[in-house]
């Protein structure tokens, strides 16, 4: 399990211990990403504890979902939007990312905000990690190569893929889609591994970026699920999900929470991090 802090970018990887109690490997070159790295595993070491305390407070059956769901969703595929200016656009991938099992999303915000219609995305938002940049493209796609993404451009290329062709074997694979009018920028699709392309046989040169997104997740999502890749995501990243979606499901869980960190000497401030 990966986690990058803020622009910079700096990176650790968490690991798990024998006794559940979870420790970190990286280099950190700034005093405020240590403060957050430690502040960070404070709050994972605390993370069983306090899911299970706010267990009570969701029904049983929606608890049970959470766990349904999370044996579904895969970080092996990720979603890249850029500089989408349409939040029904936003949001109707934001909701196909969900419906797909697919967990991450990235926006970069160089020229337009992400912004999500709450009406669209029927609250899928909430269950999913949205990671938003305002860094320029070439930083981002240096970060997801180093988590071991392969960057993979949609949009027609004289090399390009179909969905028939495209080889999820070969790794992970971070999609990107681009800003309704002009598509992606020339640094991504310079900077790409490999480019995808949906056949298309009518007049309209390209889909709507939802309608992109839906089908080529959809087709994806088919390969990936009926093969040997090891998809699914680690137990310590269920276990964090598993908190962040039980705490989303509670009305004034801030006040929950505050109660219980007092009764056991946690701190709240480090707690309401995460």
């Amino acid at each position: 399990m990966e986690i990058y802090v803020n622009t910079h970018f700096q990176r650790f990887e968490v690991f798990k211990s024998n006794n559940n109690s979870y420790f970190v490997k990286g280099i950190f070159f700034h005093s405020q990403l240590l403060f957050l790295h430690q502040s960070y595993f404070y709050q994972m070491n605390h993370i069983i504890e306090l899911t299970q305390h706010l267990k009570q407070f969701v029904t049983p059956n929606r608890y049970q979902l959470f766990q349904h769901i999370l044996e579904n969703r895969t970080r092996h595929i990720t979603v890249v939007l850029e500089n989408i200016y349409q939040p029904q656009n936003a949001s109707a991938v934001v909701r196909s990312c969900d419906c797909f099992g697919i967990q991450d999303i990235h926006a970069i915000e160089t020229s337009n905000d992400y912004t999500i219609d709450k009406e669209v995305a029927m609250g899928a938002d909430k269950y999913l990690t949205i990671k938003k940049y305002h860094s320029n493209e070439l930083i981002v796609l240096n970060n997801l190569k180093k988590q071991g993404y392969r960057i993979v451009a949609t949009t027609p290329h004289a090399k390009d893929s179909t969905l028939e062709t495209f080889d999820l074997k070969k790794g992970k694979v971070a999609l990107f889609f681009g800003t309704e009018l002009t598509g992606l920028s020339q640094t991504v699709i310079d900077n790409a591994d490999e480019y995808l392309k949906i056949p298309m046989f009518g007049f309209t040169e390209s889909f709507n970026i939802s309608v992109s997104a839906s089908i080529i997740l959809h087709h994806l999502n088919l390969q990936l699920r009926n093969s040997d890749i090891d998809w699914r995501l680690t137990p310590e990243e269920k276990e964090l999900l598993t908190y962040q979606w039980t705490k989303a499901s509670i009305k004034k869980v801030d006040l929950i929470l505050k109660k219980y960190c007092k009764e056991q000497n946690l701190n709240f401030q480090e707690i309401s991090l995460i």
